[in-house]
């Protein structure tokens, strides 16, 4: 998320059992899909899922919130990472991508929406 709100989707398909630290940073076989290809419905309620997640919790500006969606279609939260990868090939910088936002940029909303916010507290 950034800024409060749902960020595009990213979906990832590995085959092992667990995504796990080997699934992420070195298997060729994990497959990342950013938009994540699910219907407009599920979309529209993970977005609402992720919103009311991060206003529950109370975390500002930027983040990722991971889940899973199950056989019935029910979304699931997994973690809020308030601290997520930014490396050129970490989940929020893929989909800063698909909203426009390359990395200097990115870097940018997410210093100006911390800054600005510390700003008016202060």
């Amino acid at each position: 998320f950034l800024g409060g709100h749902g960020f595009p989707q990213k979906k990832l398909d590995t085959p092992r059992e667990f995504y796990d630290y080997e699934a992420k940073y070195f298997a060729n076989d994990t497959i990342y899909t950013c938009p994540s290809g699910l219907d407009e419905a599920m979309v529209g309620k993970i977005d609402e899922l992720v919103e009311k997640t991060v206003k529950m919790t109370g975390v500002r500006h930027w983040g990722r919130v991971d889940l899973f969606v199950d056989e019935n279609s029910q979304p699931w939260i997994i973690e809020v990472n308030t601290v997520p990868g930014m490396t050129d090939h970490s989940l929020v910088p893929m989909a800063g991508k698909q909203a426009g936002l390359e990395m200097p940029d990115l870097v940018l909303k997410i210093l100006e929406l911390t800054l600005g916010t510390e700003a008016r507290h202060a």
